[in-house]
């Protein structure tokens, strides 16, 4: 090959790597902008994520709670119930009782 003809190859062959490296370039580009748009997109899923599960995780406590809390309840109308009941079937001996120390009372001082 003449001289001429093998810097002209030359020249070609150089324009079509730089317009290879042009292209790599911009699909180097496009990609990393393509991975960081897919990566904002997992992480703003992964925080929602997050928060349902947060919210859910709240809300069965809550009920978990609000369960526990009707049993100490109602165990505890049960409990003053029984004290009642005890209470009222003892009205009749405190009575007497009072009654008899006020007698005792009354005669201890005649």
């Amino acid at each position: 090959m003449p001289r001429p003809e093998v810097l002209e190859r030359l020249k070609s062959v150089e324009s079509e790597a730089d317009e290879i490296v042009a292209t790599a370039e911009t699909d180097r580009d496009e990609r990393i902008a393509e991975a960081r748009k897919r990566a904002e997109e997992i992480r703003t899923n992964a925080e929602e994520s997050a928060r349902e599960l947060k919210e859910t995780r709240l809300e069965e406590a809550r009920e978990e709670i609000d369960e526990e809390c009707e049993e100490i309840l109602a165990g505890g109308d049960e409990e003053r119930e029984a004290l009642l009941e005890r209470a009222e079937g003892r009205v009749d001996e405190v009575i007497d009782s009072v009654v008899e120390l006020f007698e005792e009372d009354v005669h201890a001082q005649t």
